[in-house]
């Protein structure tokens, strides 16, 4: 007997008296195949959310079960394009429907014609295991794709083609089980999206994530692996903070998931990733990163798929042996249309409407990520960027709250500083980093023994600011005391010479550690040596009017990225100018 819808609540559908389904599978619902997932079951009727428009949907229409779960593909051709929530590749729905996607849409994921150039690693008689790498092909010009056995396959393979060329859909080897099954085993594969991918062992986390980007590596750093959570209001800057990540971090292979964002935004992201160039090849970016589109005006279910179908692409590539960096754009997003889902299922609201189960899938995505070791023996990370998007920058919100209990690295960032043209503006004395104890290790060995003890003083110096600005606001500050008055001024060189950065410089947009750690030896040098005269009596507008403060801001631009040693001759022109005073 057919299975018939009873009832359509926007993407919520229920259908009666059936034990056909069982739970998160995947199913298509009515005469549009439209794809959707099983969430939940009960004696009375089985309820199904829809991930696509529900529009001209009708009671009667059947539902077919696909006694699957909610999978996505994997294998060469994900890398450069752009897929939809569900990885519907919408670059080919746009050259056969134009700008709009129709509902139902059968398209394949990977270009089924597309040929790509196969080396074999196995041969026949070889034991292999889920994971098993056997195959490889350059998928772009930056990344080679390594294709591994199913994880539910294990065997002998019994027959294998020969080197050549093949596509992502077509038989290449067999694999015989002990129960004498055979396993016919592709390029691609499917991967239910809400599934972790199983790993060997999670190792300690210990290298950074180098982003280049000053205030992240400095002060608030991430590790390769970690978790970080960027919230802020409308104009603060996370996406374009996410953006300098995503072209700058040392990961080889970028993940962004635009979650429910502006259309325009998206559309910003596709065109500047693909006129970028990655400066450690010299090939387009694009070349090493794929981009999920899942904006505002798509249906609000397939947001959450979004964020799954992000993670598990991310897994896949860390699986064989990279280091991958996905940006989610934005969780809060996401949490609303758990939200909305949530109420058209009349569920019991916690704080604020959102289901009481938020925490709970926050911690399910942002566990996903880590610093493993491979079933097949290679080693790769995830590392999870999520911006938060709290509404009128209220951090105390459920989605900022619950996130910040998953999170070791959060980047505050603060809409007064954006405003005040402060990029990134992420807020010094709001933001924190768990993940610096574990990187301790990695700078004294990488960068400097002092590089620590160096971001301790400038974090000190910043914190001694924010006290005596309160000072300052009350009775001005020309009554503080002469190493008051200094500390302000030196902490405005760390903010404007150091925190701040210029994402249209050349020699600023991307910073190297080395310039990193030497820009604070120079500025610690200035503090010192500062510190000296005022305790000779010798008062800060003195200082001041020597313009050694003023050299100190401007070094960032002064000092290109190709000549760091100039920054060793900074030393002699402070005394030099230091000098002039006495």
């Amino acid at each position: 007997m057919a299975n018939l819808i009873y009832s359509i609540n926007g993407p919520v559908v229920t259908v009666k008296d059936t034990s056909d389904f069982s739970m998160m599978e995947m199913v298509y619902v009515g005469h549009k195949r439209l794809m959707g997932e099983v969430i939940g079951i009960t004696e009375e009727k089985t309820t199904i959310q829809v991930y696509e428009s529900t529009t001209g949907l009708k009671p009667g229409e059947e539902v077919v079960g696909s006694k699957t779960l909610l999978s996505v593909t994997l294998g060469p051709g994900i890398l450069s394009n752009i897929f939809d929530g569900i990885e519907r590749p919408l670059k080919d729905i746009q050259q056969l429907e134009g700008a709009f996607i129709s509902e139902g849409q059968s398209i394949t994921s990977l270009d089924k014609n597309k040929k790509w150039n196969v080396t074999f690693d196995v041969k026949v008689n070889d034991e292999v295991k889920g994971g098993t790498i056997f195959a490889r092909t350059k998928e772009t010009d930056l990344i080679e794709h390594r294709s591994m056995i199913p994880l539910e396959v294990e065997g002998k393979v019994i027959e294998v083609k020969p080197d050549g060329e093949y596509t992502a859909y077509e038989t290449l080897l067999r694999v015989e089980d002990k129960t004498g099954k055979v396993h016919e085993v592709a390029l691609s594969q499917k991967w239910p999206i809400k599934v972790p991918r199983p790993i060997k062992h999670r190792r300690p986390i210990s290298i950074p994530l180098v982003t280049g980007q000053r205030v992240l590596d400095t002060t608030f750093p991430i590790a390769k692996g970690g978790a970080a959570a960027v919230p802020g209001g409308f104009g603060a800057g996370k996406t374009m903070l996410q953006h300098q990540i995503a072209k700058w971090c040392d990961a080889d292979i970028i993940v962004y998931v635009g979650c429910g964002e502006r259309g325009n935004e998206m559309t910003q992201v596709l065109e500047e990733f693909s006129e970028l160039v990655d400066p450690r090849t010299g090939k387009p970016l694009l070349d090493r990163t794929v981009l999920i589109a899942n904006t505002s005006n798509m249906p609000v279910a397939a947001r959450e798929a979004s964020i799954y179908t992000g993670i598990t692409l991310a897994e896949y590539y860390r699986d064989m042996g990279y280091h991958v960096a996905i940006m989610a754009d934005s969780t809060s997003r996401w949490a609303e249309a758990l939200r909305e889902i949530s109420g058209r299922l009349e569920e019991m609201p916690a704080e604020e409407g959102f289901p009481a189960y938020l925490p709970s899938r926050i911690a399910q995505f942002y566990e996903r990520s880590g610093y493993v070791d491979n079933l097949n023996d290679t080693e790769g990370s995830v590392t999870i960027i999520g911006a938060v998007s709290p509404q009128g920058g209220d951090f105390s919100e459920p989605v900022t709250q619950n996130t910040k209990r998953f999170v070791r690295s959060f980047w505050a960032l603060d809409k007064s500083l954006a405003y005040a043209r402060h990029y990134p503006a992420v807020n010094w004395n709001q933001s924190y980093s768990e993940y610096v104890d574990d990187l301790s290790a990695w700078y004294n060995k990488n960068v400097a023994r002092d590089f620590l003890s160096l971001r301790d003083e400038i974090i000190a110096i910043l914190h001694d600011e924010q006290k005596l600005n309160e000072i300052v606001k009350l009775i001005g500050s020309d009554v503080l005391p002469e190493d008051q008055k200094l500390t302000l001024e030196v902490a405005k060189v760390i903010r404007v010479g150091f925190l701040q950065q210029n994402a249209f410089h050349a020699d600023d947009t991307y910073v190297p550690l080395e310039k990193q750690y030497k820009m604070l030896k120079v500025i610690s040098y200035l503090n010192s040596a500062c510190i000296k005269l005022v305790n000779k009596r010798i008062p800060v507008s003195l200082i001041s009017n020597t313009g050694v403060f003023d050299l100190l801001i401007k070094i960032k631009y002064d000092v290109p990225n190709n000549n760091i040693a100039m920054l060793d001759e900074y030393p002699a022109k402070i005394d030099e100018l230091l000098a002039t005073i006495v």
